[in-house]
């Protein structure tokens, strides 16, 4: 299927000057249709052909005829793409057309009109005639097209050796990917057939392709038809579908792929039929997301939107997503330069309407921050920078403090004073009862965030989740490095788990998140169940086509310092509110008034001004009562209970104790 650009307003308008052969042929066509209308053998109504009555009217019917269709778009269509889709488009200007002449019939009454007003029998006739025979040349010219193409596949299919293959799934997905092969000469596959586990598609036919049974048949029909590849094209397809059929595949054996995902194909990323590898985001994929539309569409669209850390993992995925709201101006920040080239190319490639800045600037700047405030009057902000990887935050936790909290408030502030509707902070699990630096520094920035949301009129919010696959320094892309160099995979723990989402899931309930809140909540997002990262690179190994213990080997290196075994993320129970999206909850975590929240800054600022390390882990156990921050990452240390017994008499996040 490829690509097709939407046609601006003027080159649809002048789509003749570039066709003129299909011109022509709709203007033969509207004629014709007319005359024969008015010949007495069809039209029965009519006594005589009244040749000078037609010969009058036809520019004034051919004119409003060619204006319908060209007000609903229908001269955008590319004849040989002609789809059951596009005769809505004819059917809506058949009924334009024949209103517009049966209102001058009927309405228009004065004499200057007399000569246009067409009978109503030929208007009907006419408009059958006409917009059928229109419809019938695209068509004719698909037909045509289709032919010709099928020829050239049959002479290359004899040419290329295609592999055998069946797909999974007799749907949405596998009609696509089954037009698409069929039509391109370089496709790969050879699709000898369907299976379904639909009992009522056996025997039936998807666009010339039966299906031939269900899964439980895998392994007689790929052994009866020489098949060599097993291709899962299954509609929105969730993680345990996937390593069923996986597993069944794995011992007929033989080798099994992936169409890609709805939404890649939705946004033109790739082509239906462009198959890949089983990827571990296949195996944790979970029911898709599903979004308000209607009130996104009024969070973002034509509104100044700011995302920070424009370039990371989840700031890039931010921004691919707020430009399908057709944003006003979206303004990317991003501190590293390359990781804005990155995206700043993308947008320019995939997103060409959509009007994008992307500024070099830190967050922790505040004369740049205020100067791209003042500028550009954000209206929605969504603070994505921060440094998140743990170990290293360990080993640098005034930069942790710097960055990721007193950055935050900072950033808060200026939002504050320049009236940014909407502010909405990136948060993460680790928060909850943080045993590390970079836990403690997010749980601290949302503290600050709450408390700003009592002094300004800014709506503040926060989010928090767990680990997205395929991150920037998380396990997945560090795992697949490791395999790809056949180096045996480290583990920290066997018994180790953590929850996961993909990047897209992840944003898109940011953004359903900050559209439902109304100030100070910190959203919890379902993260499903947690996974064993053990499980996770046994999965990786094998869908590399290789053993774990056998080609690729399994090591364990130990919990590093600011590591829990078990990630806490309580998403279910009576301390958490519902929102009226299903995967998302507001938390009923224990805020802080606007005297503590002032001690806090105070005494963390003046540690990082002293860069006192030691100083910076004993305030996070002074200030959060739920918090075990070791003094230094030495193996022999002993946690610090929090002291201050004020802050013990708090709630310590009610709720959100992990299973």
């Amino acid at each position: 299927m490829e690509n097709l650009p939407e046609r601006s307003y003027s080159e649809e308008r002048f789509w003749f000057l570039r066709r003129p052969v299909q011109f022509i042929s709709d203007v033969v066509v509207l004629c014709a249709a007319f005359f024969i209308a008015y010949l007495p053998g069809l039209n029965v109504q009519l006594g005589d052909f009244y040749f000078d009555a037609a010969i009058t009217q036809l520019p004034f019917v051919v004119f409003i005829q060619f204006s319908s269709l060209f007000l609903v778009g229908a001269y955008s269509i590319i004849w040989r793409y002609v789809s059951i889709e596009d005769i809505k488009a004819f059917l809506k200007a058949a009924v334009i057309s024949s209103v517009i002449l049966l209102s001058v019939r009927f309405l228009l009454t004065f004499t200057q009109f007399n000569r246009w007003q067409v009978p109503v029998s030929v208007i009907l006739i006419d408009t059958a005639l006409a917009f059928g025979g229109r419809l019938g040349l695209r068509i004719l010219r698909r037909f045509a097209y289709e032919f010709g193409e099928k020829r050239t596949f049959t002479k290359t299919k004899k040419r290329i050796k295609r592999k055998s293959a069946l797909l999974v799934g007799a749907g949405r997905i596998g009609s696509l990917a089954v037009k698409d092969v069929m039509g391109r000469a370089d496709a790969e596959l050879d699709i000898k057939g369907f299976v379904d586990d639909d009992r009522n598609k056996k025997g039936g036919s998807v666009n010339g392709v039966k299906v031939l049974g269900t899964t439980n048949d895998l392994a007689r029909l790929v052994d009866e038809l020489n098949i060599e590849q097993v291709v899962i094209a299954i509609d929105q397809a969730q993680g345990k579908e996937v390593r069923r059929i996986l597993d069944v595949c794995r011992e007929i054996p033989v080798k099994a792929r992936m169409l890609p995902s709805p939404h890649e194909i939705m946004h033109g990323r790739v082509q239906v039929s462009r198959i890949r590898d089983v990827e571990i985001e296949d195996l944790l994929g979970r029911e898709p997301v599903e979004l308000d539309d209607e009130n996104l569409h009024e969070f973002l669209s034509d509104k100044t939107v700011l995302v920070t850390g424009a370039g990371g993992s989840i700031g890039s995925e931010l921004v691919r997503q707020i430009a399908e709201f057709d944003p006003k101006l979206l303004i990317l920040v991003e501190r590293a330069e390359y990781m804005m080239f990155q995206i700043e190319r993308e947008l320019t490639k995939d997103y060409e309407e959509t009007n994008f800045l992307p500024l070099i600037a830190d967050v922790c700047d505040e004369p740049r921050m205020r100067e791209i405030f003042g500028e550009y009057e954000p209206q929605v902000v969504f603070h994505a920078a921060a440094h998140k990887h743990v170990p290293l935050m360990e080993i640098n936790p005034a930069e942790a403090i710097k960055n990721n909290a007193l950055g935050t408030k900072l950033l808060g502030e200026i939002a504050g004073e320049f009236n940014v509707k909407d502010f909405v902070l990136i948060s993460t699990d680790k928060a909850v009862n943080p045993t590390s630096v970079m836990g403690a520094s997010k749980r601290i920035a949302e503290i600050v965030l709450q408390n700003l949301n009592n002094i300004y009129e800014t709506r503040f919010m926060a989010v928090r989740f767990g680990n997205v696959l395929g991150s920037a320094g998380s396990v997945v892309p560090i795992f697949r490095e490791q395999i790809r160099k056949g180096e045996a995979i480290t583990v920290t723990d066997a018994e180790m788990t953590r929850y996961f989402m993909t990047i897209p899931e992840a944003s898109a309930l940011v953004l359903q998140a900050g559209a439902l809140g109304t100030g100070g909540e910190i959203f919890i997002l379902d993260m499903g169940e947690p996974v064993k990262i053990l499980d996770l690179a046994e999965d990786m190994i094998r869908l590399s086509g290789l053993e774990p213990y056998e080609d690729i080997d399994i090591t364990f290196s130990g919990i590093r310092p600011g590591e829990k075994l078990f990630e806490e993320l309580e998403i279910t129970g009576e301390d958490l509110l519902k929102t009226k999206h299903p995967k998302i909850f507001i938390g009923k975590i224990a805020t802080y008034s606007g005297e503590e929240v002032g001690e806090i800054v105070s005494g963390f600022s003046q540690a990082v001004r002293e860069n006192d390390k030691a100083k910076i882990r004993r305030l996070f156990n002074h200030f959060l009562p739920e918090a075990k921050i070791t003094e230094t990452t030495s193996a022999e240390i002993i946690e610090i209970e929090p002291k201050n017994e004020k802050f013990l008499t708090q709630p310590s996040n009610l709720g959100l104790a992990e299973k």
